[in-house]
C-alpha cells in the first residue's frame, strides 16, 4: 500500500510541476485571432529597428513622442501570468496601471517596430520571451534600442547620493553598437536588470547592434519629469524622424499622467 501511495504522490507532484509550467509559460499571440504565432514575431516579419519600452514610464514617453506622431499598427502581444503580474486580456483601452506586452509596426515603414511592455516578466520567463520575440538565429540587421527604468538607490557612484540630479539617464550598448550615444555611459560597477539586462546579453551573444537607455529616477510611479527624461533619445539614429510635433507629443503625455494621478487618487 505505502509504494502505491508513494506512486500517486510522484504523479500529483508531477503533474503540479506540468502545470505549474503551463502556466508560466510566454505565448505570442496574432493580432486579430489571438492564435499563438507559429515562428517568432522577427522571423515573421522583417525588422531593421526595434525599439522596446520596458516599465511604465518608458511606455508613456514612446505612447506620447512616438506612437503619437505616425500610424502604428498593432501585430501581436505576449500573454503571460506569473506571481507579479496577468497580462490584459485586451490591448485597447489600456490604462497605465494595467499589465500588457504588445508589438507595433509602422505603416508607413514597415520594418521599424515597437514593444510596449509594462508587464514584469520573470527570470525564468525571459529566455522564452527572447525565443518568442527574436528566434533562435536573430537577423544581423536589426538595430535595437531599450528603455527603462531603474530606482536611484540602484545607482552607485563615488558622489554624496544627495548631489545626483533626479531623473538623470545612463547608456549601455553592446560591442557591435556604433552609433553616437544620446548621454554617458553606464559606469562600473553598476549593472543592469531583469528583462533589460537579459535582451541586451542576447544582442551581445548574437552580435547585433543594441543600445540601452536607462533612466534613474526617484518615482517609479507615472511621472512627468522622468518621462521627459528620456527626451534627449529622440536624437538617436533609432527615433530620430519617428517623433515629429514634440509640443502636441508633450501635451498628450501631461494628459496622461494628469489621468493616472486622478486614477491613482483614492480619495476620488
Amino acid at each position: 500500500m505505502v509504494p502505491f501511495l508513494h506512486a500517486v504522490l510522484v504523479v500529483i507532484k508531477l503533474l503540479q510541476v506540468h502545470l505549474v509550467s503551463c502556466v508560466r509559460e510566454v505565448r505570442l499571440l496574432r493580432r486579430q485571432t489571438k492564435t499563438s504565432l507559429e515562428v517568432s514575431l522577427l522571423e515573421k516579419y522583417p525588422c531593421s529597428k526595434f525599439i522596446i519600452a520596458i516599465g511604465n514610464n518608458a511606455v508613456a514617453f514612446l505612447s506620447s513622442f512616438v506612437m503619437n506622431s505616425g500610424v502604428w499598427e498593432e501585430v501581436g502581444c505576449a500573454k503571460l501570468w506569473n506571481e507579479w503580474c496577468r497580462t490584459s486580456d485586451s490591448v485597447h483601452g489600456l490604462s497605465p496601471t494595467e499589465a500588457y506586452c504588445v508589438f507595433y509596426r509602422l505603416k508607413s515603414n514597415p520594418a521599424v517596430f515597437l514593444c510596449q511592455c509594462s508587464c514584469y516578466v520573470a527570470e525564468d520567463q525571459q529566455y522564452q520571451w527572447l525565443e518568442k520575440v527574436f528566434g533562435s538565429c536573430p537577423k544581423k540587421n536589426v538595430q535595437v534600442t531599450v528603455l527603462t527604468c531603474r530606482h536611484t538607490t540602484d545607482y552607485k557612484s563615488s558622489e554624496p547620493a544627495g548631489s545626483l540630479p533626479s531623473p538623470f539617464l545612463k547608456a549601455l550598448k553592446t560591442q557591435n553598437f556604433k552609433d553616437p550615444v544620446c548621454c554617458s555611459l553606464l559606469e562600473q560597477p553598476n549593472f543592469v536588470h531583469d528583462l533589460p539586462a537579459a535582451v541586451l546579453s542576447y544582442c551581445q551573444v548574437w552580435q547585433l547592434p543594441a543600445i540601452l537607455y536607462l533612466c534613474y529616477t526617484d518615482v517609479m510611479k507615472l511621472d512627468l519629469l522622468t518621462v521627459e527624461a528620456f527626451k534627449p533619445v529622440l536624437s538617436s539614429r533609432s527615433l530620430k524622424g519617428l517623433a515629429k510635433n514634440i509640443p502636441q507629443s508633450t501635451e498628450t503625455l501631461k494628459k496622461l499622467t494628469a489621468a493616472n494621478e486622478v486614477q491613482s487618487n483614492i480619495y476620488t
